[in-house]
């Protein structure tokens, strides 16, 4: 689906959706399609006891008088708590009901907003940027489409006074979309196309100036030591790859930004066997990775100024002859050892080789790492929020801060001694399993362990990495969960520095 910007012209075929303020009647552009369709709209927004909040839509078979086959009008809700997440959402859920229809064109009709109140060519950026998530869909594996599984949507054109400066803006926008539709790509497809090798050549591939990627195989590994992470893949024989990706689009020779991401293709829970439908959906165990590549594509295509690096570790968690034993102890990169009680809970023994990797050899101004951790963050937070544990505050107010813009929230919880404890081995410096309480912090608390006094955070998105069903700007599957939000901190807190 095409996104276009233009001045408005009520003359044109198609939808025309018309947006509006609450509490106000219809002016500008509403006003002059009311007119000409004696008094439509306002019969129908007064029968249905429209409020304009934002989402909120009449959708109207278009009476004689105008061009348009159907006319929409759209509550935006009030411009003064308007926000980047706010506005993109407005985007997402008018497109979901535009798809829905046989039209092939609409025209979204953006009058000024209020002076002083949100811009209103962001507004039509942050509306088009929306509605190119919301449109997004995985068929490379369906051999057949029927007509009613195509949509006829082909094109939406923002309107307003000043369609150059919408543009412009949207141009770095949909940069950003194309690298969350690329995340979705990598989380949705299946794990005999994604597997560690697979996924390294993928990235590996990608064309984007400033960007660049180098590949560690199992043997490079090994001669790191590190044993925690190709502990995990050892059961599989697909062997382990750990991929660095390194932009510097900011000052010469300083500090990167580093971004880790757990990248577990497939998690069968190794010999600690899940159940048969524990694993159907466990191909996405790598999204916290995923997301990190998105980040990266996300801060090289729109240039932004910042050192950044983006290091994701790969591995296929399997049950063999080969695979890692409860009870097994590791030597990690480190030199801490751990004691394997459970081979499913094998994520943090991935992050804690390449957390060090990354601290020990690239030396970042701070580290976030993502991962689908633990199920038990789930049942803190549910789908809502990501879990967000840090070891400096202000790095986790940066977090938080960029969640709220985007509307990729997050949830800060606690570490601490007491749970760091509950992670204390008999044979070993630790254990990769608690008590079976306190679940996501002592998968935290373990990955703290490998972070010295760098500046750290860690998001466990076990929750939000994967939608069971649809969201304004995320149709049901993958949601590229990170990718905005961590561009948005980089943008508020580190470019230029």
């Amino acid at each position: 689906m095409k996104v276009a910007f233009a001045e408005i012209d009520l003359s044109k075929k198609g939808v025309i959706v018309v947006a509006v303020a609450p509490d106000t009647t219809l002016t500008g552009s509403a006003a002059a399609l009311d007119q000409k369709t004696g008094g439509a709209l306002t019969r129908a927004l007064d029968t249905a006891k429209f409020k304009a909040k934002s989402g909120d839509l009449i959708d109207i078979i278009a009476p004689s008088g105008v061009a348009a086959s159907r006319i929409i009008v759209l509550g935006i809700g009030k411009p003064k708590e308007m926000s980047d997440g706010k506005a993109a959402d407005l985007g997402g859920g008018l497109v979901a009901h535009l798809l829905r229809l046989p039209e092939a064109q609409a025209q979204i009709v953006l009058d000024p907003l209020p002076e002083g109140e949100f811009a209103t060519a962001e507004l039509a950026a942050q509306i088009g940027f929306g509605a190119v998530l919301r449109s997004y869909r995985f068929d490379q594996y369906r051999s057949k489409l029927t007509a009613e599984d195509k949509p006829s949507l082909t094109r939406v054109t923002i309107t307003l006074a000043e369609p150059g400066v919408a543009k412009k803006r949207f141009a770095v926008l949909e940069k950003l979309a194309q690298a969350v539709a690329f995340t979705r790509d990598l989380v949705t497809e299946p794990p005999n196309v994604i597997y560690p090798q697979a996924y390294a050549d993928r990235v590996a591939e990608l064309n984007i100036k400033g960007l660049d990627v180098e590949v560690l195989g199992e043997k490079e590994l090994r001669k790191l030591g590190m044993g925690a992470l190709v502990g995990v893949a050892q059961g599989s024989v697909n062997g382990p790859r750990v991929v660095i990706m390194r932009y510097e689009g900011g000052t010469k020779g300083a500090a990167p930004v580093a971004f880790v991401g757990k990248g577990v293709t497939f998690d069968s829970g190794g010999l600690s066997l899940k159940t048969a439908k524990g694993m159907e959906d466990m191909k996405w165990d790598m999204a916290g990775s995923a997301a990190v590549v998105g980040t990266m594509m996300a801060l090289a295509s729109r240039g932004a100024k910042v050192n950044a690096v983006g290091v994701l570790g790969l591995v296929e968690n399997m049950p063999s002859g080969s695979a890692q034993r409860p009870g097994d102890v590791v030597t990690s990169m480190s030199g801490q050892t751990i004691e394997v009680l459970n081979t499913d809970a094998e994520g943090r023994l991935v992050l804690a080789d390449v957390l060090w990797y990354t601290i020990d050899r690239l030396k970042p101004v701070a580290v976030i790492d993502l991962a689908t951790l633990t199920g038990a963050v789930i049942m803190a937070l549910g789908h809502e929020h990501t879990g967000l544990f840090s070891n400096n505050d202000t790095l986790a107010d940066a977090i938080l801060s960029a969640g709220k813009k985007t509307g990729e929230t997050a949830w800060r919880l606690p570490l601490g001694d007491a749970y760091d404890r509950l992670i204390k081995s008999d044979i070993a410096d630790m254990k990769n399993i608690g008590d079976g309480t306190a679940g996501s912090i002592t998968g935290a608390v373990f990955l703290q362990r490998f972070v010295k006094d760098v500046p750290w955070a860690h998001l466990d998105i076990a929750g939000t990495a994967w939608g069971a069903k649809d969201k304004p700007t995320v149709p049901k599957g993958a949601t590229g969960w990170g990718v905005r939000l961590l561009n948005q901190m980089i943008a508020d807190h580190y470019e230029g520095q």
